[in-house]
């Protein structure tokens, strides 16, 4: 009795072994075909192979129907990203011609001998024009950014000479409001598009211009970190709340305390947008009635950062 109790456990632990193998090969199967599935619906050849009533064919059927509804939609996309695409470019060579007209009339009415009150509005017109000017460019811009028309090319170079060339072109407004910009080149180089960038930067600077009062000070300064290229924009301007902090970078978005401001609220927008563009990113630090500080992280070049 006991012998056949040993030969009957002997015989169900072989059918248990011979049941788990071929399970675990049977699984394995399973698994390496549904690899295969992922692997071919990733470069876009899968194709339905198993027709029957198994769980394996409900897989392949459902995962068809799914790649044949993304690929709808990624083609309704492109269509709608065409359509945009298209849609700027018409805004951008419409509106042209009609803007630079007013500027034109504008300027000529000036050169006239008109009286002192008619001078007046022809003045708020040129100043008008050349907002709407403003405001139709940059939101070309920024439209081309999000939607991928426009393209950045950055490149290993020197920050310190884009950013003597935003200051040449920022300066006119410093003395105007007798500000007083400092700034020390250092020889410190990152991966960015000057072009770009210099605009980017330039937008922070102005805002820096606006809203400090006469006699007030604008200082710009570059540092190594250990990944990043970090430049640094304080001003001793009126500051910003810590409500507005976090929604300046919003597009038209404008604090109730600089509601006076000249501005659309599209500059620091835009801004950011560059920089994120470039593998960049940009953080501000404030305190009303004390000044504000931006700060521009760019991409540096390997091995030369430093330890912050």
């Amino acid at each position: 009795m006991e012998m056949w109790y040993c030969t009957a456990a002997a015989v169900l632990f072989i059918a248990a072994a011979i049941w788990i193998w071929y399970t675990h090969r049977h699984m394995r199967r399973i698994m390496a075909h549904m690899i295969a599935m992922i692997e071919a619906a990733e470069c876009g050849s899968f194709r339905e192979k198993v027709y029957d009533e198994s769980m394996l064919s409900a897989v392949e059927t459902r995962l068809a129907h799914y790649l044949a509804a993304l690929e709808v939609s990624a083609c309704h996309c492109r269509e709608e990203k065409e359509k945009v695409e298209q849609l700027i470019t018409d805004i951008s060579h419409q509106t042209k011609t009609p803007v630079a007209n007013l500027l034109l009339y504008a300027q000529m009415l000036e050169e006239r001998g008109l009286a002192q009150e008619e001078q007046a509005f022809v003045k708020e017109l040129s100043r008008q024009a050349q907002k709407l000017s403003f405001l139709i460019t940059s939101l070309v811009k920024a439209s081309r950014l999000e939607t991928g028309m426009l393209v950045l090319h950055s490149k290993l170079d020197f920050v310190s000479p884009m950013l003597e060339e935003v200051l040449g072109q920022i300066a006119p407004k410093a003395a105007e409001k007798g500000l007083t910009v400092e700034f020390t080149p250092e020889c410190l180089q990152a991966f960015f598009d000057p072009k770009w960038t210099a605009e980017a930067i330039y937008n922070i600077v102005d805002n820096a211009v606006k809203y400090t009062p006469s006699g007030g000070n604008i200082r710009i300064a570059l540092m190594n970190t250990e990944l990043f290229a970090r430049i640094e924009i304080q001003d001793t301007g009126i500051g910003i709340s810590e409500m507005d902090t976090a929604k300046i970078f919003q597009r038209f978005y404008r604090g109730r305390s600089v509601s006076e401001v000249e501005g659309v609220g599209i500059g620091l927008y835009l801004a950011r947008q560059i920089i994120a563009e470039e593998n960049g990113y940009m953080k501000v630090k404030s305190a009303v009635g004390k000044g504000t500080s931006f700060f521009v992280y760019l991409p540096a070049a390997p091995g030369s950062g430093l330890t912050a």
